[in-house]
């Protein structure tokens, strides 16, 4: 398998994922750009693994997936919280984390 096709898709979702934490407002789409760089890395560690016939790629991918997995539960929570209190999740209005 070439890896030059992931690897221009990698480049794809993490230019994606960057616009969206630069370019948004909302946290919830900000953790959305976040999942999307992680799943890029993840094409990343996926090809090339397959190119130079390693399973690490493939390990360090569950493992990215783990941590994705925890990130998306404590940042919905932290996001919830924030949108009983203000709500609003607008990074911009929320200036300090005390009520």
């Amino acid at each position: 398998m070439d890896t030059v096709y992931p690897l221009t898709l990698s480049a794809l979702l993490f230019g994606i994922g960057v616009y969206g934490i630069l370019a948004r407002k909302n946290a919830v789409m900000i953790l959305a750009s976040v999942e999307l760089m992680l799943n890029a890395c993840n094409i990343n560690f996926v090809a090339f693994g397959a190119a130079w016939n390693e399973i690490s790629g493939q390990v360090f991918a569950l493992f990215v997936i783990a941590v994705a997995a925890a990130e998306v539960g404590i940042g919905l929570a932290i996001v919830l919280l924030i949108y009983r209190n203000h709500v609003n999740v607008n990074v911009d209005e929320i200036d300090s984390m005390k009520w």
